[in-house]
């Protein structure tokens, strides 16, 4: 059985991705700074850390697959932050490289972001830039066989408060209200977590090795009407609040406004209806706010291929 190994995979894509590459048929290793909750049956748990090159080598023995989505994700905690941004994404990347190498790892996919193409993202952006050098030169110098994944707007279960669509959903839910920073007329590329995860598996394809690839949905949704649908699907009256202009460090319209290396655009032929996710997103959200409650949603989204379980991150 082939092995891969997911960084990160505690959290929200990464524990997706984890599944993803369970279902596909492989042993699954997550490594990640603590236990992930969402680990499944047949996964294997170690926790690590990335400056802890040691470690990742022993995590990383035999993997065919490694894919490296662990590190500081969210464009407010790294402006905050920009020392322990470069420590933990630009060195954290490089260990998990020279472990990679070492290892014989055959595929080594790197989690980037639509921000690398962008002057928008601040120090998050810039630490994505540079490990995209870093991959790009692991395999020129060291020849390992890389895929860089550069992912739109995320959603869906598992996600935590520094993903706008969740803060929008959880709001809505115990707060009887939705307020955005920022004029909800941005345009995002949106796909759910788990179709995410399902095309990242399918850049194992050779056709893909060496590629960088967009990971995105079919169409672009405005902000604001994302917060209309949530309002629309909770079923009290929902007070919605927009302010002017666009929260600092993201982007508007489109984040093309630097460009390094080109990417082909993959998205999913089959998805996840936004509709549908989102209300999976405020059953999830209900369920976390009343606990003891019978949750008043008609059922679960059964559009969702069976995510009936509980529930680094979206950029709107």
């Amino acid at each position: 059985m082939k092995k891969a190994v997911v960084t990160g995979g505690s959290g929200f894509l990464g524990s997706h991705v984890a599944d993803a590459f369970s279902e596909a048929g492989y042993a699954v290793t997550v490594y990640d700074l603590k236990p992930s909750p969402f680990l499944a049956q047949g996964q294997t748990m170690v926790t690590g850390d990335l400056s802890d090159v040691g470690a990742l080598k022993d995590a990383f023995a035999g993997a065919d697959v490694v894919a490296h989505f662990a590190g500081i994700a969210d464009i407010g905690a790294a402006g905050v932050d920009p020392v322990k941004t470069a420590e933990v994404n630009v060195m954290g990347t490089v260990n998990t490289l020279e472990a990679a190498v070492e290892a014989g790892v055959k595929r080594y996919l790197f989690a980037s972001t639509v921000y690398v193409y962008s002057d928008m993202g601040g120090f998050y952006r810039a630490s994505k830039q540079a490990c995209e050098g870093f991959v790009e030169t692991y395999a020129q110098e060291r020849g390992l066989a890389f895929t860089i994944l550069r992912y739109g707007t995320l959603y869906g279960r598992r996600s935590g408060g520094t993903n706008r669509i969740h803060a929008m959903v959880t709001s809505a839910i115990r707060e009887k209200a939705i307020s955005y920073p920022g004029s909800g007329e941005a345009l995002r590329d949106v796909i759910h977590a788990r179709d995410a995860a399902t095309l990242t598996v399918r850049t194992l394809d050779p056709d893909y090795a060496g590629a960088h690839l967009l990971i995105t949905g079919q169409e672009k949704v405005r902000v604001k009407d994302i917060a209309r649908m949530i309002a629309e699907i909770v079923p009290e009256p929902i007070s919605l609040d927009f302010k002017e202009g666009e929260p600092e460090g993201h982007y508007l319209m489109t984040p093309y406004s630097f460009a390094p290396r080109l990417s082909k655009k993959l998205v999913p032929t089959e998805y996840i209806d936004i509709g549908q996710g989102l209300y999976d997103c405020v059953q999830e959200a209900w369920e976390a706010a009343h606990p003891k409650e019978p949750v008043y949603l008609p059922g679960s989204a059964k559009g969702l291929r069976g995510d009936t379980g509980p529930g680094s991150d979206g950029d709107a």
